[in-house]
């Protein structure tokens, strides 16, 4: 009886271990055509407490200014004026895919001049255009600044950035992508991490997601899907099926190191062979101390100066240990620290073990 319910637990246990491993496959593709397009624009904050642009600086902050003033009547020609609370900035936004007219994105605001602060201003009416150069959206609205200026007479202090800062839901989009989803017959997936192993996965599970043989491989990133076999209703019920399909990708083994600051990761299929390591450090020490030698009094000799250096090396205890050959991230990981070593001394460890070929993965440095 305890034998019995022993093997309907572990044969229970195998689909959920293999269930945590799956991934959602749009946690893993693009859906061609499935994808945003930038916008950009250049436009005016106002309402800024003194630290706006210095005009003299900034020629170009009094030439936009100057425009939108005669656009809404107001004649500046030949007018001497030099306002400290305008400053002139680039609005940047991404257009989502299938976005209706009406619907609103958030936007980005950064200063272009010499401006200190975009705290407390106001984004002036501004068009969003995409690389094609129509206008697309309009973007108008209070800026969140994303840091703080604190001065005083003889110091100041600046936390964040402040002359940065969003809007939230401060586009408006006036203009549609002009792409039909529904006239699609096949459709490409564009894998993020190609790789044939989870390409061919990929194939397999929405063959077997349809029934039919309805995806093929192209390559290791891309894997076409004929929509008309699948016989759905259009083509957003289609891709409403596969979305959802769980495939456990297959990764190259990688190691990816910061040595700013001192950051390791790696993949758990990092693997190293039996190697011998070595590491220790070295310290140099040189210190001056010149001596002066005064002459004696009622005389007409100079001082003397005597130059006295000391030099010193100090070496710490060079550690000579064995890494063996591992088969788990685990024992990697294990075989490392038996060193005793900092992250960053780890890093130059790593990559003399990929110099000598012992670690094999591929190795990032950033």
């Amino acid at each position: 009886m305890f034998k019995l319910l022993r093997i309907l637990v572990l044969l229970t246990m195998v689909p959920m271990v293999a269930q945590a491993n799956a991934i959602r496959l749009k946690d893993l593709v693009e859906f061609d055509g499935v994808r945003g397009n930038d916008l950009v624009g250049y436009g005016l904050v106002v309402g800024l407490n003194g630290t706006g642009d210095g005009l003299r600086n900034s020629p170009f902050t009094e030439e936009i200014m100057s425009n939108i003033l005669e656009r809404l009547g107001v004649n500046v020609t030949g007018e001497q004026f030099r306002p400290k609370n305008v400053a002139a900035v680039f609005v940047t936004a991404s257009l989502p895919p299938f976005a209706r007219v009406g619907s609103t994105v958030d936007v980005a605001v950064s200063a272009i001049g010499d401006s200190s602060s975009l705290l407390g201003g106001t984004l002036i009416m501004t068009p969003l255009n995409a690389a094609d150069g129509q206008i697309y959206a309009v973007a108008q609205g209070s800026i969140l600044a994303g840091g703080v200026v604190a001065e005083g007479e003889a110091a100041t202090i600046t936390q964040g950035v402040p002359t940065s800062g969003v809007i939230p839901s401060g586009g408006r989009i006036e203009r549609e992508i002009d792409f039909e989803l529904s006239s699609l017959t096949t459709m490409r997936l564009a894998l993020r991490e190609p790789d044939f192993t989870t390409a061919n996965r990929i194939e397999r599970a929405i063959n077997a997601e349809f029934g039919l043989n309805v995806a093929l491989m192209q390559d290791s990133g891309t894997v076409e899907v004929d929509i008309v076999r699948t016989n759905t209703r259009s083509t957003a019920h289609a891709i409403g099926r596969m979305e959802n399909v769980l495939v456990e990708p297959q990764r190259k083994a990688r190691v990816v190191v910061d040595q700013r600051s001192g950051t390791i990761v790696m993949g758990s299929d990092v693997r190293i062979s039996r190697v011998a390591v070595a590491q220790g450090n070295l310290t140099l020490r040189i210190e001056e101390a010149p001596l002066v030698v005064q002459p004696n009094p009622f005389t007409d000799a100079q001082p003397v100066v005597v130059p006295r250096t000391g030099v010193g090396i100090d070496e710490d205890g060079i550690q000579l240990a064995e890494v063996p050959e591992t088969t788990s991230l685990s024992e990697v990981v294990s075989g490392l620290n038996a060193l005793g070593v900092s992250p960053r001394d780890m890093i130059d460890i790593l990559k003399s073990l990929k110099a000598a070929g012992a670690l094999h993965a591929e190795f990032v440095v950033r």
